[in-house]
This record gives structure tokens, sequence and C-alpha cells, in this order.
């Protein structure tokens, strides 16, 4: 069984991605899990403050590997019966400790666009739109404080997500065709 982890920068399309998988028969863990239901158990409102707050809380008190640490056993559980695919890896760490983990069973796409075109998005998302403002404060969030940059760096494939949701789709489900 595989463990295919999805890496992007905020609007990237990472969860479009991650669905296609889905609907090939991976199992989804979503990363922003946790978040939400710490955002719920604090009683917060969900926006892009306290989003902030919680992941920053989160890897004070686990590291910056905070979510893989805390989705290992929700992966172990669904590789026994299925491939899995993550939804939202960000930090180095958190890519060195899956990767030792999990070794030749793990890989990564990142799934890239422009910031025109994500921040666009973002700012047009139904759920936790992103005013332009927020969306480059979050990119140098993610990039200076999460040090999302390694984990696409080293991405073993590459999406090019800067078209339709349709072309974004195709690219998927051939580099699926690919890892099996």
């Amino acid at each position: 069984m595989k463990v295919v982890a999805i890496v992007g920068m905020a609007g990237a399309g990472k969860s479009a991605v991650a669905t296609v998988f889905e609907e090939r028969g991976f199992q989804r863990v979503r990363f922003g899990d946790i978040t939400d239901r710490e955002l719920e158990k604090r009683n917060l409102e969900r926006n892009e403050e306290n989003e902030r707050y919680v992941r920053q809380l989160l890897r004070g008190q686990h590291g910056m590997a905070a979510y893989a640490k805390l989705n290992l056993p929700r992966i172990d559980s669904a590789l026994k019966s299925s491939d899995v695919v993550l939804d939202g890896l960000y930090s180095w760490e958190e890519y060195t400790l899956l990767k030792d983990h999990y070794r030749g069973r793990f890989s990564t796409v990142a799934v890239w666009a422009s910031p025109a075109t994500r921040h666009r998005r973002l700012s047009c998302r139904e759920e936790r739109p992103l005013t332009p403002g927020e969306a480059a404060g979050r990119d140098t969030a993610e990039i200076e404080q999460s040090s999302k940059g390694g984990p696409i760096a080293m991405a073993d494939f590459v999406i090019i997500n800067e078209g339709s949701l349709e072309d974004t789709e195709k690219q998927t489900e051939r580099l699926i065709a690919d890892l099996r």
C-alpha cells in the first residue's frame, strides 16, 4: 500500500487533486481536520487568524512535525485496507517524518499555481475566502514559519494547475496510473 502526500501553497489546488485520488480508491487523510477539531474544541470561529493560531499552538506543543505525528494513527489504520492520499502536508519536518516512517511506500505530489492564480482562487472560494492581503500573509507564514518550501522542492511529481479543473483532473489521473 502507498502513501501519497499532496503538497503546495494555499489555493494551488491540493484538495482538488486529493479528490481525484480519493475517487480512484485512495483513502483521504486531510491534515487540516486536526485544526478544525481544535477550533471546535476551543469554540473558536473558523477564520484565517484562528487557524494560524491553532497551527502555531499545535506545532509549539508537538514540534514542526505535529500534523504528521498526530495523523500517524489515521494513516496506519487506513493503510490496512487501501492506499492513502494525504491532503495538505506542510512542513519539512512532517515530510521527513513520513518519508522515514513509510520509506519506499511514500511519495509526494506538488501542486503548483502562480501566486496571482492562487490568490484569485482564495478570494473566490465559498469556504474561508481570503482577501489578497490575507493570502499574501498566509504565503509568507507558510514559507517562513512552516518550512513549506522543502516538501514542494523535493516532490516526486508535479502538477501545474494554471488551467481548468478538467486539465488538473486529467494530469492527476495520468499520475495515478504511473504510480500503480
